[in-house]
């Protein structure tokens, strides 16, 4: 994708401890592949696979949509982080303490449900592998308790190079699956055409499908993985893009793999599978039956690849997230904390209290949940909070980014602020949407 912000990208670093690159090179990828691995998870792989079990390739297009919208909001995030030297929670604070007390609240809630949910998602393919070994919420606790052990134990550069063979796993999974199935290419093709399906609520169907291809609170978390990785300047800047178009490039081939899953495999036949988690099982049946069970096998080490690599990911990038949310607290009042993309590439917020704190916070109150439900309002609240965060984002960078806040060279062109926009309007449709749909008769 082109450069989004309409500004030269060959100005020179400012001068400063990290070494720049001369100029971008494939060698220098990785935040990108750790944001794909972690933006892509069992719930997005389900998601396009029902859309393509239900609609054949004619929602092919909204699934690319969904990786350039998501391309220009990872990009914004990064060009934030390297232009401005400022971590993203720092700016959102200069917009005003309702951002504080938005985040505060959301990092709380979603971290509690996300916990649960994502070390569910990754026991599923473990008991469906190992059967007779335990039940899925002795699996569960262990996928939580590994992924605890492995984050706090491990500096970001051991944990980029799991998520590179993990995201391998995933790649060879799906694309193999792809290919297995035998694609109708021509089909395929025909669905590059931006046309809806001929259903009841199609235009909803398909803004949900353009906003669930490829992370949430990841996007953010982005930028905090481009300082960890030593990136603190912009001669960083044209690296970042490439990472971040690679990111988005990976993320597309997963989930055009699993839509041509669906449309071949499910669609075809008339077969339904159930929403969630679960229906990646389903498949997996699906696929036993029709292809023996070594591919069946081969599949479910793929879905547990994609869903460990969704909770080590968060595990590690929500907490540099809470670290720095809690240093730019402490450096208001006055305290020593220092809030600032340096203080990310040097690794002192990986060994840090309130970043340990937080996947303390991720790991055993979820814990609890696996073994007692979970709260009826929580999970409303979830809901609500998890649907409004992508507007806020989009939004809070449309914001940075025209602002003086930012480096005048660095700021928002006229592509940007447009991807940003209809980004921030088709995210709003969701919020919107997801919040009528909560029972909230019941909620009171």
């Amino acid at each position: 994708m082109a450069d989004t912000t309409g500004n030269p990208t060959d100005t020179e670093a400012p001068s400063g401890t990290n070494p720049t690159p001369h100029k971008s090179s494939w060698r220098y990828i990785g935040p990108g592949i750790v944001v794909a691995a972690t933006g892509v998870g069992a719930g997005d792989l389900v998601a396009t696979l029902i859309a393509g079990s239900n609609f054949g390739y004619t929602l092919l297009w909204a699934a690319i949509v969904g990786c350039l919208v998501k391309i220009s909001l990872a990009e914004a995030a990064g060009r934030w982080h390297l232009s401005t030297g400022r971590t993203l929670f720092d700016g959102w604070a200069s917009l005003g303490r309702w951002t504080t007390y938005f985040f505060a609240v959301y990092v709380v809630v979603w971290g509690f449900v996300y916990g649960a949910a994502a070390m569910s998602s990754s026991a599923l393919p473990l008991q469906a592998l190992f059967p007779d070994v335990m039940d899925l919420k002795w699996w569960a606790v262990a996928c939580g308790l590994s992924g605890l052990v492995f984050v706090w134990f491990n500096k970001y550069a051991v944990f980029e190079k799991v998520m590179t063979v993990l995201v391998g796993v995933m790649f060879v999974v799906t694309v193999y699956l792809a290919i297995r199935v035998t694609p109708n290419l021509p089909d395929a093709f025909a669905g590059l055409l931006p046309v809806l399906p001929d259903e009841k609520d199609s235009v909803l169907n398909t803004l949900g499908l353009i906003g669930g291809v490829g992370g949430t609170i990841t996007l953010a978390a982005y930028g905090y993985w481009v300082n960890a990785k030593g990136w603190t300047n912009t001669g960083w800047m044209k690296v970042m893009r490439l990472d971040n178009r690679v990111a988005y490039a990976t993320t597309g081939i997963f989930v055009i793999a699993m839509l041509f899953v669906g449309a071949e495999l499910l669609h075809s036949a008339n077969v339904a599978i159930a929403s969630g988690d679960k229906g990646l099982i389903q498949l997996g049946d699906i696929l036993e039956a029709e292809y023996g069970p070594a591919t069946a096998k081969f599949f479910l080490i793929g879905f547990f690849a994609t869903s460990y690599t969704s909770l080590i990911g968060v595990w590690h990038g929500v907490s540099l997230m809470f670290a720095d949310f809690v240093a730019r607290y402490q450096k208001r009042n006055g305290t020593t904390g220092e809030a600032g993309g340096e203080e990310v590439a040097s690794g002192e917020r990986e060994r840090s209290w309130p970043f340990r704190a937080y996947l303390l916070w991720l790991t055993f109150p979820p814990i609890v949940l696996l073994f007692q439900g979970q709260p009826f309002r929580l999970i409303i609240l979830y809901g609500v909070l998890g649907a409004a965060f992508l507007p806020f984002l989009a939004g809070t960078l449309l914001w940075l980014l025209n602002s003086g806040r930012t480096p005048r060279q660095w700021r928002n062109g006229v592509l940007s602020n447009v991807m940003l926009a209809l980004a921030g309007l088709l995210f709003l449709v969701l919020c919107v949407k997801q919040v009528w749909d909560q029972p909230w008769a019941e909620f009171f």
